[in-house]
């Protein structure tokens, strides 16, 4: 049986999950977690043979949770499934360690066939995962985007500030200190081109990084 980790913050998602996973035949749900730091925990008590994990989660956000499990557990393949379609999500998954992207509008069928090639050390995505990845490619260095010039750190206090998130709650859910956190504020509105907060939520919006 393939040992499966669920980590998402809906727990009717996670049930929807398990009932997909289980009824596959040949898998097993082993631990479930609501937040990025139950579900590293959670790593580690149970030995998953693959962690399904959103990006979207309180305290340690799915990217970091990727990150770093591949440094701790480099063998652990790590499929990411969320709500996010845009190619700076996928590119930044695949980047911090992740084998696998889906959306939660895949079929049911792409869960268990996703977590099955990566169990056998395959990756997988979607075709338009894989579209969005080649584009990336493609383009290089030409037509990038704002978002684009933001390290994986920048792009997560983004989000965080975007979602109304005190510095001391964005230091204390990616150990740093508040003063840090407040260096790549400065450094978010420097290169984006904006004067407030209030402008990175309006930014963040406009490129669907967090729902209006």
């Amino acid at each position: 049986m393939i040992k499966v980790l669920l980590a998402d913050d809906h727990s009717i998602v996670r049930a929807g999950l398990r009932r997909i996973v289980e009824e596959s035949g040949d898998m097993e749900v082993v631990a479930e977690a609501a937040d990025g730091r139950e579900a590293i925990k959670q790593v580690v008590a149970t030995v998953p043979d693959v962690a399904v994990v959103d990006i979207s989660m309180p305290g340690i956000d799915g990217l970091e949770v990727v990150s770093r499990l591949r440094d701790s557990h480099p063998g652990l393949p790590v499929l990411v499934l969320t709500m996010h379609e845009e190619a700076q999500y996928i590119v930044r998954a695949i980047e911090a360690g992740a084998m696998g992207y889906l959306t939660k509008q895949s079929a049911p069928e792409q869960l268990v066939t996703a977590v099955r090639r990566l169990c056998s050390g395959q990756r997988y995505m979607t075709d338009e995962a894989t579209e969005a990845m080649a584009l990336r490619i493609a383009r290089g260095t030409r037509d990038k985007t704002p978002l684009d010039s933001l390290s994986m750190r920048e792009l997560q206090v983004l989000r965080r500030l975007a979602m109304g998130h005190t510095n001391r709650e964005i230091a204390q859910a990616y150990s740093l200190s508040i003063k840090t956190v407040d260096t790549y504020r400065a450094r978010l509105l420097k290169k984006l081109d904006l004067r407030n907060n209030a402008e990175l939520i309006r930014f963040a919006i406009q490129n669907n990084l967090i729902e209006p």
